[in-house]
């Protein structure tokens, strides 16, 4: 017998996550010129690391031959100052994937479920499984979070569910009112995960006070990342909000050093850099309307979405990512969220944005 056929089945039944293709890829693959290729696939901000966060990069890294802060002090002190929750409720984690996994793996394991959408973020049936869990899929309403079913399909084995609010790749958003309404029914045995990576880009009057919440629902976890309008998907830094016994229970489940020493110092300058954000989060406004208004030109379909990506129907999505790429343009296939029709594209700068819908047009009448 292969020793890999002792593995648990649910892990050899797991089908690894499928990331947007890179650049580099691309090029092997077809030839083209670096410079000239369009990445619009993995949801990054178009305007790079912030220039705090570079100072900050450039100064830790002279010191590499240290191990990172395990308990991550600095950084912590700066998101208690910058959200107003005390230190002991924050799990710092690499990526907000990893925060993801660490609520799983505390609170997940064979015979128990774990409840989330159609349409949802891919990690988390990955997480689910990877713990021997079932997940329970509820169907979506509209390419959105049905609450009210998710609701139902609580059992007495659920111990997590999983919400992503903006959701992705559908980027549609529950309301503030009936997402804390929705919490305020789940029983206090199952841990509400409330995955907000998209959050800064919301405008302020769609923005749930989801950090004031976690005083009156102890089985509430706010996750948000740096990856997204801070600029540092490269350096994988994610945190997450708890009860002080729950983050206690996912910092044990945590790996020693996941978040490394460089990540740490980027991540607590560009939380300082206000002026980033609010650029970051007009540029994508702006960018939004562009693409927008061109998928409305060519005559497509799209979900309305408030993250800084947006989904389009195109039908045959297979064909057109292919002609995309062929043309130097990268965006993301998404048949493997069941949406085999879509294709979803980041919103980028001006030019890269009017190149993706030029090339886009050219590909739907090839």
């Amino acid at each position: 017998m292969d020793i890999c056929d002792l593995a648990p089945p649910y892990i050899r039944a797991i089908a690894p996550y499928q990331p947007g293709k890179p650049i580099s890829e691309l090029v092997r693959e077809m030839g083209l010129d670096e410079a000239g290729i369009v990445k619009l696939a993995s949801n990054e901000n178009p305007m790079g690391v912030s220039p705090l966060a570079r100072v900050a990069i450039d100064r830790a890294a002279g010191d590499l031959a240290r191990y990172p802060d395990g308990n991550g002090f600095e950084l912590k002190r700066a998101l208690s100052a910058h959200h107003g929750v005390a230190p002991e409720r924050i799990v710092l984690g690499n990526g907000s994937n990893d925060v993801l996994e660490m609520a799983a793996r505390a609170f997940l394991a064979p015979g128990l479920e774990a409840v989330y959408s159609q349409h949802a973020f891919a990690v988390y049936p990955l997480v689910v499984q990877a713990m021997g869990a079932s997940g329970v899929e509820v169907p979506a309403r509209n390419f959105a979070h049905d609450l009210a079913a998710m609701r139902r399909a609580v059992s007495g084995r659920t111990r997590v569910v999983f919400i992503a609010n903006p959701n992705n790749p559908t980027g549609t958003l529950a309301a503030p009112a009936e997402l804390e309404s929705f919490i305020a029914s789940v029983p206090r045995e199952v841990l509400v995960v409330l995955d907000e990576a998209y959050y800064e880009y919301l405008p302020a009057e769609l923005r749930a006070d989801s950090v004031a919440w976690l005083e009156r629902f102890p089985h509430l976890v706010v996750t948000r990342t740096f990856s997204k309008i801070y600029g540092l998907a490269g350096l994988r830094v994610g945190y997450a909000f708890a009860a002080p016994a729950v983050a206690d229970l996912m910092n044990r489940v945590r790996q020693p050093f996941n978040v490394n020493s460089v990540s740490l110092a980027a991540a607590t300058a560009a939380l300082s850099d206000a002026e980033f954000v609010r650029k970051g989060h007009e540029l994508n406004r702006a960018g939004m309307r562009e693409v927008t208004a061109g998928l409305k030109r060519i005559g497509l379909e799209f979900i309305p979405s408030h993250g800084n990506f947006v989904s389009f129907r195109v039908g045959d999505a297979a064909t057109v990512y292919r002609k995309l790429l062929e043309s130097g343009v990268i965006v993301r296939p998404i048949s493997s969220y069941g949406l085999p029709q879509h294709l979803r594209v980041t919103i980028g700068l001006e030019a890269e944005n009017a190149r993706f819908l030029a090339a886009l047009d050219r590909a739907l009448k090839a």
